[in-house]
């Protein structure tokens, strides 16, 4: 019992509370801003565990994107018991990475973050911001040039099942309209986005 409340008083408290029909970003980087993904097929688990452990009753996945050393999810939670999957999937990935490369300890730097995200207008900037964020970091040219985002089911070039795309054609009105917004570069970015470069 006295364990349990020293845990529960060192725990950070978390501001955001999560509520079923909403939309949030999560993310989350690596502890020391060090990667979290170390080669391809890591980045292949981590989305294979997105569906195992989350995909199914806790939320829908809207846009993500994976970086080397962190991750954006752009999600609308069907429960609002997130924090409970968050803590087994990211356990699962952590334990799964400090298996394969012979590693202890923490690999994220803390729980995870989230943001609500309460207008039109943030949801679709943020989705494009998630898939422009390889660019941004200088990692390739162009989203398109990035495996591990959402941006290809965006604009046809992959018929992945994973992000639920609809939410985001339904207020753009069509995929032509889908294909160019998400194609559209970001020349600037808002105080509100600017602080997500987490690979920084």
């Amino acid at each position: 019992m006295m364990i349990e409340l020293i845990q529960k008083l060192d725990m950070p408290y978390r501001e955001t509370i999560f509520q079923a029909g909403q939309y949030y970003h999560i993310y989350n980087r690596g502890n020391n801003r060090q990667n979290i993904f170390f080669e391809r097929e890591n980045y292949l688990f981590f989305l294979r565990s997105l569906r195992r452990y989350l995909l199914a009753e806790t939320l829908d996945i809207i846009a993500y994107c994976l970086m080397p050393n962190h991750y954006h999810l752009l999600v609308c939670l069907k429960t609002a018991d997130l924090s409970a999957a968050m803590q087994a999937f990211s356990l699962s990935y952590t334990k799964a990475m400090n298996r394969r490369y012979d590693r202890v300890g923490s690999l994220f730097q803390g729980r995870f973050q989230a943001i609500l995200v309460d207008r039109t207008e943030y949801l679709l900037n943020l989705s494009r911001y998630i898939h422009w964020n390889p660019v941004k970091a200088g990692l390739v040219k162009q989203p398109q040039d990035w495996e591990f985002s959402s941006f290809h089911e965006y604009v046809g070039l992959r018929g992945g099942t994973l992000p639920k795309t609809e939410d985001i054609l339904a207020i753009l009105g069509s995929e032509d309209a889908c294909h160019s917004y998400m194609r559209m570069e970001m020349d600037t970015i808002s105080s509100g986005l600017r602080g997500l470069l987490l690979d920084k």
